[in-house]
């Protein structure tokens, strides 16, 4: 026995844990980042109910949609009815949807986006949340307009202080790869807008970790996360989404490329799934986290 009652033995064993913690993982990297739950994971529970899980399963933030807003708004509640049940929650919001079709839009419906738009950024701004987040078209139509849209929405964003997350959607017709979604970007040249990077639809849509190397830091604005089902895929159908370990997403590589970038923001866990649905919401969440810690410690390739 040594002094203060240290063994050579334990002096080892402690030595040999810090070096462990201090080993650059995949996982030990990933994990410093705050980890937030989609509502859409949730899809059939009450918002009240999915904050309450969320919370008591370990998320550390939730990720509003606009649908979240607008199902308060038919049942006859204003959007501060939602923002006061949120902020009461004390979790982190990650991120609020704006509503999708803004980009090639024309006429009176795209003076409504746009007004739906501004409204959702005002919304995250009232919640602390410096990110709006929004797929792009499903449909087609010029990158020219396309990059002028964003850089219209990119001054919105900035008026109320956050930065949108552009997501490219690898089910729809035209803006349908990380490539893809880079041009419109690069085009407008817009500081608020970005990057929103989600496993699923990079996996389908082919892309790999050794992708984002041509990526700079500063483009990636979110990260969104599920797995791909290894069969049985169906074109235009993204209600299949999984939690990591159960499907193809090679996670340790991605978490690690993201961590390459320097991204430092929230992981959202976004798996809209009808088998998810009609389980106990609470084991849904509760696994879902566990799946994405052990994932993201694997080796993923």
């Amino acid at each position: 026995m040594t002094d203060l009652g240290v063994t050579r033995y334990n002096r080892l064993t402690v030595a040999n844990c810090v070096r462990i913690l201090r080993a650059p993982t995949a996982f030990g990297e990933f994990v410093k980042n705050p980890l937030a739950l989609h509502t859409w994971t949730l899809d059939t529970t009450p918002l009240g109910s999915v904050l309450d899980i969320v919370k008591t399963t370990g998320w550390q933030g939730i990720e509003l949609r606009r649908l979240d807003f607008k199902r308060a708004a038919d049942a006859g509640q204003p959007a501060e009815v939602v923002l006061d049940l949120v902020k009461r929650s004390a979790l982190g919001v990650s991120c609020v949807g704006v509503e999708l079709g803004w980009l090639w839009a024309e006429g009176a419906e795209r003076a409504r986006l746009l007004a739906a738009f501004d409204e959702s950024c005002r919304w995250a701004k009232s919640l602390g949340c410096g990110t709006v987040m929004s797929p792009v078209d499903r449909g087609e139509g010029t990158v020219a307009r396309a990059a002028d849209s964003v850089k219209e929405v990119g001054e919105i964003a900035g008026r109320h202080g956050v930065r949108l997350a552009l997501e490219f959607n690898s089910q729809c017709a035209q803006i349908n790869t990380l490539r893809s979604v880079r041009e419109v970007l690069a085009r407008a040249a817009h500081p608020r807008v970005g990057l929103l990077l989600d496993t699923y639809h990079l996996q389908r849509s082919g892309a790999t970790p050794r992708d984002l190397e041509e990526v700079s830091p500063a483009e990636i604005a979110y990260v969104q996360y599920s797995d791909v089902p290894k069969s049985g895929l169906v074109a235009g159908q993204a209600l299949d989404r999984l939690p990591p370990g159960q499907g193809s997403v090679p996670f340790a590589a991605w978490f690690s490329a993201f961590a390459g970038k320097g991204y430092t923001g929230y992981c959202s866990y976004e798996a809209p799934n009808p088998a998810a649905w009609a389980r106990d919401p609470a084991t849904v969440s509760r696994e879902a986290l566990a799946a994405t810690r052990s994932a993201a410690g694997g080796s993923g390739a």
